[in-house]
C-alpha cells in the first residue's frame, strides 16, 4: 500500500469512527442523569408516532461548536416532547440549542404541530389531559371545576430530576394559586 492508499484508509476509517461516536451520542431516555438539561415542547394535537424517527436522528447528529451532545428524547402522554442533553458529557451551547430551536420549529411545519404556545394550559381532568386558555382556567375555578389540587404540568422544569418531581404538580402550587387567592378575595 503506498502513502496515497494509506492516507485514503485512514480518512475512511477516521469518518467511520467519527460517525460512530455520533451515532452512540444518542441515549436511551431512562439512562440519561437526572441532571440533564431539558426542554418541554407541547402540543395540544397529538404528536405522530412518525416524529420520534425525525427527533432521534437529530439528537444522534446534535452538536456543539463541533462537539458530539450526549441527548435523548423522549415523548410523554402523546403530546409532551421532552429533549434531554447531558451537560457532563459536552454543554448545549447557545447555537446548538438554537439549532434544536430551529429543528422543532421545522418539526411543527412538516407535522402541522404547535410546540410553541405558551397560551394553553395542560391538567389533569377525568384522567384525561385537557388544554386550557388562561379565562378557561379562571372560569372553571370560580366554579370549583379545578381545584387546588388538580395536578397541572409545570412546562419549565429545567433538568431531567425535576421533570420525575416537579413537572406534574397541583395547581395550588403552579402560578394558578394566584388564579385561586384571587377567587377567594371575590
Amino acid at each position: 500500500m503506498n502513502l496515497i492508499g494509506f492516507v485514503f484508509v485512514l480518512q475512511r476509517q477516521t469518518r467511520y469512527f467519527y460517525s460512530l461516536i455520533i451515532t452512540l451520542m444518542f441515549i436511551e431516555f431512562d439512562k440519561m442523569p437526572l441532571t440533564s438539561r431539558i426542554w418541554i415542547y407541547q402540543s395540544v394535537q397529538p404528536v405522530a408516532e412518525e416524529v420520534s424517527a425525525y427527533v432521534k436522528s437529530f439528537t444522534e447528529s446534535w452538536e456543539a461548536h463541533g462537539q458530539p451532545l450526549k441527548s435523548s428524547f423522549n415523548v410523554f402522554y402523546n403530546h409532551f416532547l421532552v429533549i434531554a442533553v447531558d451537560e457532563s458529557f459536552n454543554h448545549a451551547s447557545g447555537c446548538s440549542i438554537d439549532k434544536s430551536v430551529h429543528f422543532v420549529q421545522e418539526l411543527e411545519k412538516a407535522f402541522h404541530l404547535n410546540l410553541f404556545d405558551r397560551l394553553q394550559q395542560a391538567i389533569w381532568h377525568d384522567n384525561t389531559i385537557v388544554f386550557k386558555t388562561q379565562k378557561q382556567l379562571k372560569e372553571d375555578i370560580s366554579l370549583g371545576l379545578i381545584e387546588r389540587n388538580t395536578l397541572v404540568f409545570n412546562n419549565l422544569v429545567q433538568t431531567l430530576g425535576d421533570l420525575q418531581t416537579n413537572w406534574q404538580i397541583p395547581a395550588e402550587q403552579s402560578w394558578l394559586a394566584r388564579l385561586f387567592k384571587a377567587q377567594a378575595i371575590v
